[in-house]
């Protein structure tokens, strides 16, 4: 149900409670009145709490500030690939995160860089950089530059946002976008902030991203908590899964799950998703000058000097 939905379905029950008030008041006893003026006062109490949770969700990826990264942050993962029920260690990723000043603003420069080992390059060889540089005000990005380097596959395109506009600047043209539209890596650490209370099960997370000079409207769906035990760490987790974009390696849909601590820093611990041939495990191994330090504490997992 959306806003417009409730405020109908409101006006239209309270006008109904208050006619049957009016018409009936003289076959009504006391008691009566007092269970019809009950029951509108719950429907009240239950509308306004549905439209806050969904004025809340909808503006969920605008507004939303910092508190889970910080400038020097470090992110270290092992990437696994299966077929037929055997893990081999394919790969690593890095994200890093540096307080820098773009444009004049003072801005998150983040760079996520993937690539397998050489070990793995005859299969499927991966050399990839993206790098986002995020206003630390509204955490939208700034700019975005894609650098993929997969098998036979060569991709650059860098973007500069215009949000003020709705425009975006790429590399191949000038394209309309909506408000609030993040790249693939500063929606990371702008979903990193999401405050997964206000959300059931099941619940979808909306947000636009722009990807390859197209905007994708798409979502990331609530599981719940979990505790997680991995080699790597035991960690009380958030579990939730993306809607993914096909694309040269992924298959689209909701086929990722991506688990993230259960505190101040939602720090991705395991992502495991299906690519178009097998799968992959990507595992945190590493991390360095984190935000919320004492949350770590319950992490069982040694962090890099």
């Amino acid at each position: 149900m959306n806003i417009n939905s409730m405020r109908l379905f409101l006006h239209r029950n309270m006008r109904l409670l208050n006619q049957i008030r009016t018409t009936y008041k003289p076959f009504f006893h006391q008691d009566d009145l007092k269970f019809i003026l009950r029951v509108k006062f719950l429907i009240i109490f239950f509308i306004c709490i549905q439209l806050e949770k969904s004025i809340a969700q909808s503006n969920n990826f605008c507004g939303i500030k910092n508190t889970s990264s910080q400038s020097g942050e470090r992110l270290q993962y092992k990437v696994y690939y299966t077929l037929a029920g055997a893990y081999i260690g394919a790969g690593e990723a890095t994200f890093s995160n540096h307080l820098e000043t773009y444009q004049g603003r003072a801005a998150y420069h983040v760079m996520g860089a993937g690539k397998s080992f050489k070990s793995y390059d005859w299969f499927y060889k991966v050399n990839d950089v993206y790098e986002s540089y995020i206003d630390t005000s509204t955490m939208l990005p700034i700019k975005f530059v894609r650098d993929v380097n997969e098998r036979n596959t060569r991709i650059y395109n860098s973007v500069i946002f215009n949000h003020a506009a709705k425009k975006a600047v790429s590399t191949n043209g000038v394209f309309k976008i909506p408000s609030c539209v993040q790249d693939v890596l500063s929606a990371i650490y702008y979903a990193r902030n999401i405050n997964f209370s206000v959300y059931q099960p099941g619940d979808k997370i909306p947000f636009s991203i722009f990807l390859d000079d197209q905007v994708f409207d798409i979502f990331v769906r609530y599981i719940g908590k979990e505790k997680l035990v991995t080699k790597y760490g035991t960690y009380q987790t958030i579990k939730f899964k993306p809607l993914l974009i096909e694309g040269t390696i992924f298959k689209g849909g909701e086929n990722m799950t991506v688990w993230v601590t259960d505190d101040e820093n939602k720090i991705p611990v395991l992502v495991e998703t299906p690519i178009l041939i097998g799968s992959i495990k990507v595992y945190l191994t590493e991390y360095k000058n984190i935000r919320n330090k004492a949350a770590a504490i319950l992490y069982h997992l040694k962090p890099k000097t």
